[in-house]
């Protein structure tokens, strides 16, 4: 496997082992990368038989290269032609029931290997003089890539327990992948999984957002439900599962229909966000299931429900609550509009509107509403996205010739506050949504004139008089 060790500081690392009479390995994801031919990520994990500090401080002085030091972790890294390297010491490792922190001792490449999450990640290339280049597999890790398996070196039941996170990371990796979990495994999880309350949010987020952007998450997600992880961690998006019916009426399992529309947006778009705003576009469906006895199931309401739940659903789960957020909530917001569109006649005025309120994010939010048509009736689902092709153009038209997306309307109410001798107050608001809806409703044009004119118009109505007039030129 010599062939998968041509970065030059590899036989550099050699040659020091050699002279310092150290064994060094390179061990885990690269290695697991390099054999299954993925692309990998510029960086490479070195086991030291002994101290990693020692060994990266003495490569660093032969390189003449700056060494980052982490003692709490009894690591060091540093950078050679473009390669991140990481430094670590063998290590033996054993755990409190309270904590997924590890009680660490030195230890040999066997112990370091056993402590390893999966087989696949245990496999370690020697770079060693004597067997430069071997692959040391003792748990057959290449044996699971060609079976597509994710097994843990030991165990698995202790290996969850011992660390909960990699319950996650098994998921993760699964789903990333496309790997099965093995049945024991599988198990293990559903036996530990009240373990994983130990783990901070924002470690449990950070691996459900990589499942989130795998090519298929549907896959992890399922995984999750099924071994009552997601009931732990989201239990929000578990409560979207299951059919009732009453009078023989039912409705669909929003579960798995959001879990479908999620893998229609990922197969659209890489957005992170735009693929929480799937997982959340019918979040508040429970909260606002009704039976109608002439209809069946209604969900009324759901879409301003949802947008609601996002703030918080967000801090929950240690999601940010800035722009990103706003984002999704938006998007939940109004991932009924172009549908309602996409069945009517579609009136400009609408188009307005619905350019008015998305902005810039019209394109994401076209986007989610095409994944959200997941009938298993073909003609419905033709009509729809026929239907969507007429909507989009529409709106190309309209925001070419009316410039509404991202629009403030041409008359501020400082402008009318002005022309009437006003202070801020309830009339402003009045008039300046006056002159908004006009716009929009295409009863005026989208200009400064028109809309002083209308203004003014608007004034007299409330027995306001003009005591300035004001310059059609340029909007403040």
């Amino acid at each position: 496997m010599i062939r998968h060790l041509q970065h030059p500081i590899f036989p550099i690392i050699k040659e020091l082992a050699e002279h310092t009479k150290t064994e060094c390995y390179v061990i885990g994801g690269y290695v697991r990368d390099r054999i299954m031919e993925r692309p990998f990520k510029n960086d490479v994990d070195i086991l030291v038989i002994g101290s990693g500090i020692d060994f990266a401080n003495a490569l660093g002085e032969k390189l003449r290269t700056k060494v980052a030091v982490y003692k709490s972790f009894g690591t060091a890294m540093l950078v050679y032609d473009g390669l991140d390297v990481e430094f670590v010491g063998a290590r033996k490792e054993s755990y409190r029931r309270e904590s997924r922190k590890p009680i660490v001792e030195n230890g040999t490449l066997q112990d370091d290997q056993n402590r390893r999450d999966f087989t696949i990640n245990a496999m370690a290339y020697s770079l060693n003089v004597y067997n430069y280049g071997e692959l040391l597999d003792p748990f057959n890790g290449v044996e699971d890539i060609k079976n597509c398996i994710i097994r843990t070196p030991l165990a698995p039941t202790e290996t969850f327990s011992d660390d909960p996170l990699r319950m996650m990371r098994a998921i993760r990796f699964a789903t990333q992948l496309n790997f099965k979990i093995d049945i024991q495994a599988i198990q293990s999880i559903s036996d530990t999984k009240d373990r994983i309350k130990i783990i901070s949010k924002e470690r449990i987020t950070d691996e459900l957002n990589k499942i989130i952007l795998s090519n298929k998450p549907s896959m992890g997600f399922k995984y999750l439900f099924d071994t009552g992880l997601l009931a732990l961690i989201f239990p929000a998006m578990c409560n979207l599962h299951g059919v009732d019916v009453i009078d023989g009426k039912g409705h669909k399992d929003n579960f798995y229909h959001t879990l479908e529309v999620l893998d229609n947006v990922a197969e659209k778009s890489d957005d992170l966000w735009l693929r929480w705003a799937a997982i959340m576009h019918d979040i508040a469906k429970p909260a606002t299931k009704r039976f109608d006895k002439r209809i069946g199931w209604t969900f009324h309401g759901h879409e301003d429900k949802g947008a609601r739940m996002v703030p918080k659903l967000f801090a929950e789960l240690k999601l940010p609550l800035n722009d990103k957020m706003k984002f999704v909530q938006k998007l939940v917001q109004l991932h009924l509009r172009p549908i309602v569109l996409a069945q009517e006649i579609v009136t400009d005025s609408a188009v307005r509107r619905l350019l008015f309120e998305a902005g810039d994010d019209i394109e994401a939010l076209m986007l989610l509403c095409h994944a959200d048509v997941t009938t298993k009736n073909e003609f419905k689902k033709k009509k729809y996205r026929d239907n969507f092709e007429l909507v989009k153009q529409k709106l190309k038209d309209v925001e070419e010739r009316d410039q509404i997306r991202n629009w403030q309307p041409p008359v501020t109410g400082e402008d009318i506050m002005e022309v009437f001798g006003l202070g801020p107050g309830k009339v402003v608001g009045i008039i300046k949504n006056a002159i908004r809806e006009a716009i929009l409703e295409g009863d005026i044009p989208n200009n400064r004139e028109a809309a002083y004119h209308f203004m003014v118009s608007r004034g007299k109505d409330l027995n306001l008089e003009p005591k300035r007039t004001l310059s059609l030129e340029t909007s403040k």
